[in-house]
């Protein structure tokens, strides 16, 4: 019996990288994570992974994987994604907004005008989809006075890093959690922001061994980094805490939370805090804040 045992979760992106990450760990303690993402077929992507391998293993993990196909971008399989989750379990305890258009040019060098204006769509699947699945999500977790949707962020909310689309739509993302959170607070839900630094995911193993310089630049240095498991084990922590109201509305450094809730890496790995080289959070939990001001 896990943590997690009897609760649901919704990972969003989770063929690959931190959303599958996140994922396992959340099944690691029992949770049934439903697992969305495009990717259904091995080598449809040039990356390796689908929700059914994902699932799969979050089945080995001692959860319930259920991989669900939702190209995060169309309203009408998001509405179906939750409308399974309702019909099938009635309750929805943990929604992990993680689902992000990375383009392939994300770690270029060139200014924002050299960019195509396609690289918007980072807004489209990185803004809007958080905020149509939390829609859906405060559907179902308002009536049952419970639950936590969790933003996956980091310090380009407040320090340059790849490029102005990019830091745009993590700053946008810390503060919806921050207004959700106030309006989700008589119903007894938690919203806040988690931000990660360097993530060992095979997208950023493949940058560092392939681009040059990339490992020597502040925002990606391996020895800062963690694996993709790291925030989903402080999310099971959060997911656990009586008070995790008192949390909620804010801002949050993963590394931090983690060394709070006496959380490690798999490794054992004490992910260390970057917030005397790239900044600290804007938000803070709206309970610490009188009126629920600035």
């Amino acid at each position: 019996m896990g943590s997690l045992t009897g609760k649901v979760a919704i990972v969003t992106g989770a063929s690959r990288g931190i959303g599958k990450g996140m994922a396992l760990a959340l099944g690691q303690e029992g949770a049934r994570v439903y697992v969305t993402g495009r990717t259904l077929t091995p080598g449809a992507h040039d990356l390796p992974g689908t929700i059914g391998e994902t699932a799969a293993q979050v089945d080995k993990r001692g959860g319930k994987g259920v991989a669900v196909k939702v190209d995060h971008s169309k309203d009408v399989e998001v509405a179906a994604l939750f409308d399974q989750v309702r019909r099938e379990c009635g309750r929805l305890d943990i929604l992990v907004n993680n689902a992000f258009s990375l383009p392939d040019d994300l770690t270029d060098k060139n200014p924002f005008w050299t960019k195509p204006l396609s690289n918007w769509e980072m807004v489209d699947v990185g803004v809007r989809s958080n905020f149509t699945a939390a829609w859906h999500a405060a559907k179902i977790m308002a009536p049952q006075k419970s639950g936590l949707i969790v933003a996956i962020s980091g310090y380009v909310g407040v320090s340059y890093t790849y490029g102005v689309v990019f830091g745009t739509c993590k700053s946008a993302v810390d503060r919806m959690a921050r207004d959700m959170a106030i309006e989700l607070e008589p119903y007894n839900v938690a919203s806040v922001s988690l931000w990660q630094g360097l993530t060992l995911t095979e997208r950023a193993e493949r940058n560092l061994a392939s681009i040059p310089g990339l490992k020597g630049a502040s925002a990606t240095r391996p020895e800062d980094a963690c694996t993709p498991e790291f925030p989903g084990r402080v999310i099971a922590a959060m997911a656990n805490d009586p008070e995790i109201m008192k949390r909620s509305g804010g801002t949050f450094i993963t590394a931090e939370l983690a060394q709070e809730y006496g959380v490690t890496d798999v490794d054992g790995k004490t992910v260390p805090s970057l917030r005397h080289r790239r900044g600290a959070p804007i938000w803070r939990p709206i309970a610490e804040v009188s009126g629920h001001g600035a």
